[in-house]
């Protein structure tokens, strides 16, 4: 297989990255609903750029309030049908698990990253990971792609490593087309 032909990703957080995540004291939190989902200006666009340009695009996402039992698989689920038809998005993979639960999908570790990169025959050192959170950019580095942080100014802790700092997907999209 040539280098042109070899699989290459951009793995996205979803709250924060693709749609606005909801701001309680400093700290994000997803939609509560489908009609809740409002995604972020610009993400059309650059999902297209993005795929334009040879990237299939996974969406990544720890999804904790269904173990913890104030949300629902379903609504979840919801959300994510309605992204996968509104948006240039291959696939959508979910941890549904908590801290305590101790999974291998839950990010910061890289399991959903390693395991939809094996799904899709992705090369994770030839892709990349966009994410709002410092649990996205450590399974990123730890799953062995390059990571861009995009940074809300959330009070919590910040990543750590080696990242690209950027304040939307529009532009690590640009970020990533010229650096790929």
């Amino acid at each position: 297989m040539g280098i042109d032909e070899v699989m290459k990703a951009v793995f996205l957080d979803r709250d924060g990255v693709i749609n606005r995540a909801v701001v309680r004291d400093g700290k994000p939190h997803p939609p509560a609903t489908v009609e809740d989902l409002e995604v972020l200006p610009g993400v059309p666009n650059a999902l297209h750029k993005l795929r334009d340009a040879g990237f299939r695009l996974i969406v990544v996402t720890n999804q904790p309030d269904v173990a913890r039992g104030t949300q629902t698989r379903e609504a979840i689920e919801a959300m994510h049908v309605r992204l996968m038809s509104d948006l240039a998005v291959d696939d959508v993979v979910t941890c549904y698990h908590d801290d305590g639960d101790a999974c291998g999908c839950r990010k910061p570790k890289p399991g959903a990253l390693i395991d939809a990169a094996q799904r899709h025959g992705l090369e994770l050192n030839r892709s990349f990971m966009v994410g709002d959170r410092w649990r996205d950019i450590e399974a990123g580095q730890r799953a062995g792609c390059r990571c861009l942080f995009v940074d809300h100014g959330y009070a919590e802790e910040q990543p750590a490593g080696s990242f690209v700092r950027v304040p939307s997907l529009a532009a690590a999209a640009d970020w990533i087309i010229e650096n790929q």
